[in-house]
C-alpha cells in the first residue's frame, strides 16, 4: 500500500496524513501515533522552542518536546509570529514564463468601453436598506417577465444590504465605494439604482462616486419621489433589458479575464491540492497577460516573505507591506489579537496556526509576479500580466464581495470543508478532497482531491480546471448560480447613528 503521508517540501520536518492513520502504523521505518486525515505528523524529533516547518517555511514553534511519529497540532505547537512585518525588497530574478501554448478564447461580451464581460445581466442596486424589499420585488417580477433565453440576457438580480443610512465618514465612504464599483462591473449590462430619498448615502452623492454614466445602461430614482416604486422600477428594467439584448457573445482572448482567487473552510489538504492547483491557473492566466486577484490580508500574515518577494517594484513592495501592517493596526484599534486565526473548522481539518494557513493560502497566486496593490473597494487592472492584491478581511462574504467589486469575472473558491456561498459573479467551488466533492456535489464545481489519487498529474488537472473556467466564462453556470446563491457583504468599519 502507498504511504499514508505526504511531505510537501524536502525541508519540512512534518508530513500530512492523506487518510486516517491508526496508531501503530509503520511507514518508512517509523511508527506513528494516530493521525487524523489532513493533520500533521513529526518526521523527526522536535525539541521545545524549535521551529516546525511545512511548505519549506516555519509554521510555528513546538511548545513541548515532540518525538518522531507524534501528532502535531494545537496541543504541542503555537504561532511564532511577532508584531509588524519588517522586510526588505530585493528585485526578483527574471523568470521566463512557462510556455503554455497559444492563448485560448472564451465566448464573452464586449462592452462599448472595450471591456470584456462573462455575463449579460441586469443588476438592481439600492443605496440604502430601506428599499431592500422594493429592489427584491422588482428583480423577482422582472425575472418572471423576461425569459433570458428569449430576451437575450443572462439574468436579473438584486444585491441588497443593511447599510446606507446612519453611517458616517469612512464607513459610509466604503459602502459607497463598493456599491459604485458593482455598478461599474462589466458583467452588468444594465443597472437600476434605487434610493429612498432621505438616507445618508444620498442618490446624488452616490452617483458622484459612480462617475460618468451611460443613460442607456444606468437608470435611477428615489422611491419617495414616485407613486408606485415597484411599477416605476419595472418600467426602467424593461428599458435596460431592451438595451442589454443587443449584446451577443463573441470570442474574446482569455488574456482579458480577471479571476479572483479565494479560499474558505480550508483543511489540511487545501495547501496541497486545491490552492496550488488554482495557483497554476493563476500562472497560466498571468503568463497570457491576464489578471489574477488575491485578498484575505490576515491570511497573508506569516507568509509575507515568499509572497512579497515577487513584487515587481519597490513601490509595489512598500504598498504590500503597508497594507499588511495597516491591517494589523486595525486589529489593535479594536483591542483584538492579531493572530486569532484559524477558525474551528480549519483546526478540525488539520490547520494549527495562522502561518500554516497563510502559507497554504498564498499558493492560490502561484509564482505570478505581484504588480498591483489596491485598497478595499479598489479595481484590478485588466491585462495586468500578474497579481493584484486587494485589501479585505478573510471573511468569505466580505472578501468575495471585494473581489467582485474589484471587477473579477469569476472567483475560484477553494474549500476543504464546503460552502454554498456565492456573490454577483460566478463563484466556483474547488474541493481540496474527494470526500467533500462526493458528499456535496450540489456545491462543488471541480474536485482537486484527485491530485491525491494515482494517475492524476498536475498538468492535466490544471488544464481540466482551466477548461472549466473558460466554460463558465462562456456561460456555463457555476453551482452558486444554479443554486441562486448570489449575495453581497459590505465591510462594516464605523459607528452607527
Amino acid at each position: 500500500m502507498s504511504s499514508p503521508f505526504i511531505q510537501i517540501h524536502p525541508d519540512d520536518n512534518v508530513a500530512v496524513a492523506i487518510r486516517d492513520v491508526p496508531s501503530g502504523t509503520e511507514d518508512s521505518g517509523q511508527v506513528f501515533e494516530e493521525i487524523p486525515m489532513g493533520h500533521k505528523a513529526a518526521l523527526t524529533g522536535i525539541t521545545v522552542g524549535e521551529k516546525i516547518v511545512k511548505y519549506g517555511f516555519p509554521i510555528g514553534v513546538a511548545t513541548a518536546d515532540i518525538p518522531p511519529g507524534a501528532h502535531i497540532h494545537a496541543h504541542n505547537m503555537a504561532t511564532g509570529l511577532g508584531s509588524d512585518t519588517e522586510l526588505t525588497w530585493t528585485p526578483p530574478a527574471s523568470e521566463s514564463p512557462e510556455q503554455t501554448g497559444s492563448v485560448p478564447t472564451f465566448m464573452g461580451y464586449r462592452r462599448p468601453d472595450g471591456r470584456a464581460a462573462t455575463r449579460n445581466e441586469i443588476w438592481v442596486i439600492n443605496t440604502v436598506a430601506c428599499v431592500n424589499v422594493a429592489s427584491q420585488q422588482i428583480a423577482f417580477r422582472a425575472q418572471r417577465e423576461f425569459n433570458p433565453e428569449v430576451c437575450g440576457i443572462d439574468g436579473i438580480h438584486a444585491f441588497t444590504h443593511p447599510y446606507g443610512c446612519s453611517q458616517l465618514g469612512d464607513d459610509l465612504g466604503l459602502t459607497r465605494k463598493v456599491l459604485s464599483a458593482l455598478v461599474r462591473h462589466p458583467n452588468a449590462a444594465g443597472v437600476l439604482i434605487i434610493g429612498l430619498g432621505c438616507e445618508n448615502n444620498t442618490l446624488k452623492s452616490f452617483l458622484e462616486e459612480v462617475g460618468a454614466l451611460d443613460s442607456n445602461r444606468v437608470k435611477f430614482f428615489n422611491a419617495q419621489q414616485v407613486g408606485d416604486e415597484i411599477e416605476h422600477g419595472l418600467e426602467m428594467v424593461r428599458e435596460l433589458v431592451t438595451y442589454a439584448a443587443d449584446f451577443k457573445r463573441e470570442p474574446i482572448p482569455a488574456s482579458e479575464l480577471v479571476l479572483g482567487m479565494k479560499c474558505g473552510g480550508s483543511d489540511g489538504f487545501s495547501g496541497i491540492t486545491a490552492n496550488p492547483l488554482v495557483g497554476r491557473v493563476a500562472e497560466r492566466l498571468t503568463n497570457w497577460g491576464g489578471t489574477a486577484v488575491l485578498t484575505e490580508v490576515p491570511e497573508m500574515f506569516g507568509a509575507e516573505a515568499p509572497l512579497f518577494s515577487r513584487c515587481d517594484s519597490q513601490e509595489t513592495f512598500d504598498g504590500a507591506v503597508a497594507m499588511v501592517n495597516n491591517f494589523k493596526d486595525y486589529f489593535r484599534r479594536h483591542d483584538e489579537p492579531i493572530y486569532e486565526n484559524p477558525s474551528p473548522g480549519n483546526k478540525d481539518g488539520g490547520i494549527t496556526t495562522l502561518e500554516e494557513k497563510s502559507l497554504g493560502c498564498i499558493q492560490k497566486g502561484g509564482r505570478a509576479a505581484v504588480k498591483q496593490i489596491e485598497p478595499y473597494g479598489g479595481t484590478a487592472k485588466p491585462a495586468l500580466g500578474g497579481l493584484c492584491l486587494i485589501e479585505a478581511p478573510g471573511n468569505d462574504g466580505v472578501s468575495c464581495t471585494a473581489l467582485a467589486a474589484a471587477g473579477v469575472h469569476c472567483i475560484l473558491f477553494t474549500t476543504g470543508r464546503g460552502t454554498p456561498l456565492g456573490v454577483p459573479v460566478p463563484t466556483m467551488k474547488i474541493a481540496s478532497n474527494s470526500s467533500l466533492a462526493e458528499r456535496k456535489p450540489g456545491w462543488i464545481d471541480f474536485n482537486a482531491g484527485v491530485l491525491l489519487e494515482s494517475g492524476n498529474d498536475t498538468e492535466s488537472t490544471t488544464s481540466a480546471l482551466m477548461e472549466k473556467v473558460l466554460a463558465v466564462a462562456s456561460g456555463e453556470p457555476a453551482r452558486n448560480e444554479i443554486n441562486c446563491f448570489r449575495e453581497i457583504t459590505i465591510w462594516k468599519q464605523g459607528v452607527t447613528l
